[in-house]
């Protein structure tokens, strides 16, 4: 089985804090974590550390931070051969402050404009393809020329490109914030009809597969003609950083192992839910151990 990540590469650096920093004053710190981020790398590095060899496609620059990354990936399973190093291009990066009192996080990232990665030609042929979004045209090119790959799209951001891939996978699984601006519909979780008009509103756009995440709410989906919630577990919420792509890189892994839709949604929430109790975006991957055991507990 064959797993190709596309998509945003970054590092970053997380900073736990008990409340907000103040304008205009200076602030300590006296713990950080560093690691490499993204949506499609922090699916990557699940489905590495689960054992699944995914391949990595992205861009990096030459400089500290994308030599790190690369070394990670590699301690982590993921094979970067389709990882491309660009001399001319610069690493993004981003620095985090992890609310852990209340679990928010506030992000601050650098990207250059210019970090776009080329269309690629691959030796090897794609069983799945998750894609972030992020690079449009290389992502589009993978869907034309392996039309028969399952094809899953992380959609967190309602960009018109996210839109046009939204249409053409098998798989959308996507943010509330990208359900309600694409839909043009508010959620609201006291009124069950809102959960029903966003749906339909998207799946009037989106042929394939919808999956819609709704944070410590569970995630909506559609089965046998109904659509329903599927609950996460309680937990007690450090760091959301990296959850989603947490939930994508479960979702894919269920995919590769052929489960139904709702164990897939329950293994995926699980990992999602556990990974917020810890600090950092893929160092919070749970074990596929620890999932497994809660998913008994709960199934």
């Amino acid at each position: 089985m064959k797993i190709f990540c596309i998509g945003h590469i970054t590092f970053d650096i997380t900073f736990p804090v008990d409340s907000f920093p103040l304008e205009n004053k200076k602030t300590r710190y006296f713990e950080k974590t560093e690691c490499a981020g993204g949506p499609a790398s922090i699916a990557a590095f699940l489905l590495g550390k689960w054992q699944l060899k995914p391949y990595i496609v992205g861009l990096v620059g030459t400089d500290n931070y994308g030599e790190k990354i690369k070394e990670e990936f590699i301690l982590n399973g993921v094979n970067t051969k389709y990882l491309s190093l660009d001399k001319n291009a610069e690493t993004s990066h981003a620095f985090i402050l992890a609310n852990r009192s209340n679990g928010s996080r506030t992000i601050y990232s650098y990207v250059p404009k210019n970090n776009h990665l080329m269309p690629l030609v691959l030796k090897e042929k794609p069983d799945i393809i998750l894609m972030d979004g992020h690079e449009y045209a290389a992502s589009r090119k993978l869907l034309d020329e392996y039309p028969e790959a399952i094809s899953i799209l992380d959609a967190g951001r309602s960009k018109k490109e996210v839109v046009n891939l939204a249409k053409r996978v098998n798989y959308v699984v996507c943010s509330k914030e990208f359900a309600e601006e694409v839909s043009g519909h508010k959620i609201n979780f006291q009124d069950n009809s809102t959960l029903i008009n966003i749906y339909q509103s998207l799946k009037e756009k989106f042929q394939g597969n919808l999956i819609i995440t709704l944070e410590e709410n569970g995630c909506l989906y559609s089965i046998d003609g109904k659509i329903k919630i599927m609950p996460t577990i309680k937990v007690k919420t450090i760091d959301s950083t990296g959850a989603g792509d947490i939930f994508h890189g479960a979702f894919t892994y269920g995919i590769a192992q052929g489960f139904d839709l709702e164990k897939i949604l329950k293994i995926a929430s699980i990992a999602a839910a556990l990974s917020v109790t810890k600090v950092g975006g893929y160092k919070s991957i749970p074990t596929l151990e620890e999932v497994e055991s809660v998913y008994h507990e709960v199934c």
